[in-house]
């Protein structure tokens, strides 16, 4: 049942090549997912126990009817009659990855202690798409116990330069 969502992606994907709609779809997805997340998202009316089917659908139609592509609608509403709301969030954001892939984009996960600048950010993008061979956006994590350094997450790759990991690297060796 896990990959219930990626079957529901695949399907969306499959919709928006077919149609030519992969930027539309891409953009509304987003949305959908930025609408979705949080404490005070709509997922959580979608997903609570005591809402009806309907009051759902009703929800769904008030809020994003005109805003959302109707294939967008469509997969929504169905999620809502089986009863697997849980998989709307999973599915759109699987979808969005499925279409950066399709126009060669990749979102690489770089975490810092510090914020970095737009020349930073760009320099690190500039470098990673010359590498990978692909478009790649980054999205910037501030986390002030890496202490310095960077770590980057993109494509499968791994490259941590934190003072953290380079700490506990230097004590394991050290204990050897």
């Amino acid at each position: 049942m896990a990959d219930l969502g990626v079957r529901y992606a695949k399907a969306l994907f499959d919709l928006a090549i077919e149609n030519r709609q992969t930027g539309e779809f891409m953009q509304q997805a987003q949305f959908l997912c930025n609408t979705f997340e949080g404490e005070e998202g709509a997922l959580r009316i979608l997903t609570h126990p005591l809402i009806s089917a309907s009051d759902k659908d009703a929800f769904v139609e008030k809020v994003y009817s005109g805003a959302v592509h109707q294939d967008l609608m469509g997969f929504m509403k169905l999620a809502i009659a089986k009863n697997r709301e849980t998989f709307l969030l999973p599915a759109l954001t699987k979808l969005v990855e499925m279409i950066k892939l399709h126009k060669y984009q990749l979102t690489a996960r770089v975490v810092s202690a510090v914020p970095l600048s737009d020349v930073q950010l760009t320099k690190i993008s500039q470098v990673l798409t010359s590498k990978l061979g692909k478009k790649v956006e980054i999205n910037l994590i501030i986390d002030p116990t890496k202490i310095a350094g960077l770590s980057v997450h993109v494509d499968g790759y791994f490259l941590d330069r934190t003072a953290t990991t380079m700490l506990k690297n230097m004590k394991e060796s050290f204990a050897k």
